[in-house]
């Protein structure tokens, strides 16, 4: 590398300059502020753990995503979290290992190997809660309305659409019917892309029930009456009629605090990581080709840990809602003040920081702001007088 170019950054990897981290930060904290007042408490896990904790038990798209290397000092392998989510599940079932519902928020950079996201790259700032110790359908109706209500936390003003389903579906059509794992992943990859082409081509491979059914379930996937269409052509399975009457209970839930939200229910709704096992859920905002957040239950990873606990939750790519979100202005400008050794100077920079105030030194060879008031020596006080740059 030259000199003329050692600024580079890897591919997908970005710095936040001082505006835009400013925004990030404040939408940040109050997103985590609204998290606080649903009883969701503030957790901060680590950036690097042993894969051997960090992946377990999560699938092979996980690790792929992962970037690993090796521990100096351990000589074990050691991955930065790609995704939040399973850390949170291994404080909840092991550093906290609380009876009852636990109720966890968190915000972080995370690192991916390869873009999940074309905004973010491959370092997504994500911010989620997750709900542990409830298989009750009313808490997935609960972390689905925080995760709406942190749009409007926000300020969010573009519509939103809420797009729903349940893997239970998926899993019960093909999970255990013997299917050879090959040709699985090829089903659920075909479905996640949407892609009717492969879809075709899969379903000429299986038995005609299976391939029935795959054609159906592809197709699977609109307006409300989506669920009265699944019932009628797969609803003869248990497992089937349990997910669905899962999904209306929550959709009841959601509409009755969201009306305006636009629902879409996706039965080959699959995206994400491959640890979900019931309801799954994503936010898209009009004129967004991607999701701005992912959510969905979760049951099996806590037993990884020795402790199987049901969970729900949801993460919001911080980086990808920062433009929609609204800024609050503050009235206040920053405070210049003199370069000087005068106590009573020092006491009053003191008592405008202290009152909430920007005040910047004017150190040579100057501060050039568009806009500031100054501190100035008046009748023996330090007083603010406004100015404003030419």
């Amino acid at each position: 590398m030259t000199i003329e170019n050692r600024w580079l950054l890897p591919e997908g990897i970005d710095e936040l300059l001082p505006e835009r981290a400013a925004q990030l930060e404040s939408l940040r904290r109050r997103l985590l502020d609204q998290c606080v007042t649903w009883g969701y408490r503030y957790v901060i896990p680590p950036l690097v753990e042993f894969t051997d904790s960090l992946l377990i038990g999560l699938g092979a798209d996980l690790d792929v995503v992962t970037c690993k290397f090796t521990d100096q000092m351990s000589g074990r392998m050691l991955g930065v979290r790609a995704d939040i989510t399973p850390q949170t599940a291994r404080m909840d079932a092991h550093s906290l290992a609380e009876d009852g519902v636990t109720r966890l928020c968190y915000a972080g950079s995370t690192l991916q190997s390869t873009p999940q996201s074309v905004v973010s790259g491959r370092a997504p700032i994500q911010l989620g809660a997750e709900l542990y110790g409830s298989n009750c359908i009313e808490a997935d109706s609960e972390v689905i309305t925080l995760m709406l209500s942190m749009f409007e936390a926000a300020g969010v003003t573009r519509s939103l659409t809420l797009d729903i389903g349940h893997i239970g579906i998926y899993d019960a059509l093909f999970s255990e019917v013997g299917l050879g794992p090959d040709v699985e992943a090829e089903i659920f990859d075909a479905l996640q892309r949407k892609s009717t082409p492969d879809i075709e081509r899969l379903a000429s491979t299986l038995t005609a029930d299976m391939a029935e059914k795959l054609l159906i379930l592809s197709s699977l996937h609109g307006s409300s009456d989506v669920i009265g269409k699944a019932r009628a052509a797969l609803g003869g399975e248990a497992v089937v009629r349990n997910a669905l009457d899962e999904l209306e209970t929550a959709l009841e839930q959601v509409r009755l605090a969201y009306p305006e939200v636009d629902v879409y229910i996706d039965l080959t709704e699959l995206r994400g990581f491959r640890y979900h096992t019931g309801l799954v859920f994503a936010v898209y905002l009009e004129g967004r080709g991607s999701a701005i957040a992912k959510g969905g239950r979760y049951d099996n990873i806590g037993a990884v840990f020795g402790r199987d606990r049901p969970a729900t939750g949801f993460a919001i790519d911080l980086k990808a809602l920062v433009d929609d979100a609204a800024t609050p202005q503050s009235k206040d400008v920053p405070v210049v003040a003199p370069l000087s050794s005068d106590p009573a100077l020092r006491e009053a920079i003191a008592a405008l920081r202290k009152a909430g105030r920007v005040v910047v030194i004017d150190v040579p060879p100057g501060v050039a702001l568009p806009e500031a008031e100054r501190l100035i020596q008046r009748d023996g006080q330090w007083v603010t007088e406004r100015e404003t740059a030419s």
